[in-house]
């Protein structure tokens, strides 16, 4: 709030922290950041000792020993005294040494400053463009993503030593004798595995890392949109909702370490055919035709796995609506003996559910079984077209060895490509779901400024208010009146559907 004031932003307490998980009442650096957000400051955490914080970084607010705070205002003409204001003190500033602050100060300053924010004077030149929920928390992670690139290049390029190092075993050393070469050739090659092995772990590290912080991050802005929505755009079916919200499974399953890092291994295919291009060009076109002829079956039945994935989510969406909306209305079923109806409407989604499943788990076995079976055909291809090569002298029997190596690299990940395509329309379908749930709006809106009121009167009073929930054609208000003054006790009493639930929310 003080950092609001000396920045001339107006906002109330309630603003910026509605909705925040506070800890022991208390904001965290994270949450200030988020409640930064929202009064339109752009806040940084920074380490640095407290006679190296700049002017004009100030007002800041100093993270102090014993999770206790202050801010920060600036310091007196000798540099010697520091003018802060402590939260439980109430806005009055004081001075306090530089030595004891610094004794108190737990290296940490929080920043925030106003960014630039166009109103609604300003005229709008083409399309603006919003940051988007989903996308723009991976791109913050896009360091560590260039990072895990460079490494994949890394391990791509070490892949190609085991072949070249069978190759020259085979084509030099032992038509040579040369026991010496070869010991060189075993450290070098060994080196290069302990090398692998490092990239390897560091790359698995750094991308369950981002995948836990994009993880924790959308979590937290998909539970703030649930619990910030307006009541009008509130879902009908509970059970409905509920199934949207879980797919966001989907969608973190899909961006786990071991599908990403089947996606960046395939372009450095590449790297291998032209590896095996550079041994033998006739080598080549088993690779290029059998790739070619997998990814061709796999985009021919994507159409198909891309409606059957809509299909599987619309119908695990009924079935969790039926058994949630069951649990939550267990009495009000009981009470209407309608056991029998809700056990039909379970079985028949339940059914249908299943046989949508068996379709689409068809069509992904099929996609890994031919990419399994032309894989095969294409080491069978090469090992008969190498024999051929090799009577007429135009390959040796260690390029043989190396091209079969190589081929079984450059397809392992268009094979592993292939067999992801489920899970990916999956996801596809889950996260379109969920862009339409965050589209919702919401009750505080961050780019809204809202009046404050201390106080209220606390009168409630409807004059002829009707009301119909969006899809409706009958209303569930009609001409309604009434008024309760403050402090009265007033109960809402009438059959099931009369309207006291809707009367309840009219009035939040």
């Amino acid at each position: 709030m003080l950092l609001c004031q000396l920045n001339n932003v107006a906002m109330t307490r309630d603003a910026l922290i509605s909705g925040l998980p506070l800890r022991h009442g208390k904001l965290t650096p994270a949450l200030f950041k988020r409640a930064s957000e929202r009064a339109n400051l752009v806040s940084k955490v920074i380490k640095k000792p407290l006679n190296a914080i700049r002017a004009e970084f100030l007002p800041a607010v100093l993270l102090l020993t014993g999770e206790e705070a202050c801010l920060l205002l600036g310091w007196d003409a000798d540099q010697q005294n520091a003018r802060v204001i402590f939260p439980e003190l109430g806005d009055a500033e004081i001075l306090i040494s530089a030595e004891e602050l610094s004794t108190r100060y737990a290296g940490y300053t929080l920043t925030a400053k106003p960014k630039f924010v166009f109103d609604q004077r300003t005229p709008t030149v083409g399309k603006v463009k919003s940051r988007h929920w989903f996308w723009g928390a991976l791109s913050e992670n896009r360091k560590i993503y260039s990072d895990v690139m460079v490494a994949a290049f890394l391990i791509n390029m070490f892949a190609l030593a085991m072949p070249l190092f069978s190759m020259n075993v085979y084509d030099r050393v032992v038509p040579n004798r040369s026991t010496e070469t070869l010991w060189v050739m075993v450290i070098g090659i060994s080196l290069i595995i302990i090398g692998d092995l490092i990239l390897r772990t560091m790359r698995g590290y750094f991308l369950d890392w981002a995948s836990h912080r994009i993880d924790i991050k959308l979590s937290a802005k998909i539970m703030e949109q649930v619990l910030g929505v307006r009541l009008e755009k509130r879902p009908t079916s509970v059970g409905s909702f509920a199934s949207s919200l879980r797919s966001f499974e989907t969608v973190r399953d899909f961006i786990t370490s071991a599908t990403i890092t089947t996606f960046i291994d395939i372009p450095f295919a590449l790297i291998f055919i032209i590896a095996i291009g550079w041994i033998s060009l006739w080598m080549v076109a088993p690779v290029i035709i059998g790739s070619l002829i997998i990814l061709v079956y796999s985009f021919t039945v994507q159409s198909k796995m891309h409606d059957l994935s809509e299909t599987m989510y619309r119908a695990s969406a009924i079935r969790n609506a039926t058994l949630i909306e069951s649990l939550v209305s267990l009495e009000t079923v009981k009470s209407l003996g309608i056991e029998g109806q809700m056990q039909r409407k379970w079985e028949k989604s339940a059914a249908f559910m299943t046989e949508v499943s068996g379709k689409l788990k068809l069509l992904s076995t099929s996609i890994s079984n031919t990419a399994n079976a032309i894989t095969q055909l294409i080491n069978i291809s090469l090992i008969l077209l190498g024999v051929y090569l090799v009577i007429s002298g135009d390959l040796t029997m260690g390029g043989l060895i190396a091209c079969t190596m190589l081929a079984g690299r450059a397809l392992a990940p268009i094979s592993q490509a292939a067999g992801l395509m489920t899970q990916y329309h999956n996801a596809s379908t889950a996260l379109t779901a969920l862009n339409d749930m965050m589209q919702n709006p919401i009750e505080r809106p961050l780019d809204a400024n809202f009046l404050s009121r201390s106080a209220f009167k606390g009168d409630i009073e409807f004059r002829g208010v009707s009301f119909s929930y969006p899809g409706s054609e009958f209303n569930a208000l009609t001409n309604v009146s009434f008024k309760i003054k403050a402090g009265e006790h007033v109960a809402l009493l009438g059959r099931m559907g009369s309207g006291k639930s809707t009367i309840h929310r009219l009035i939040l």
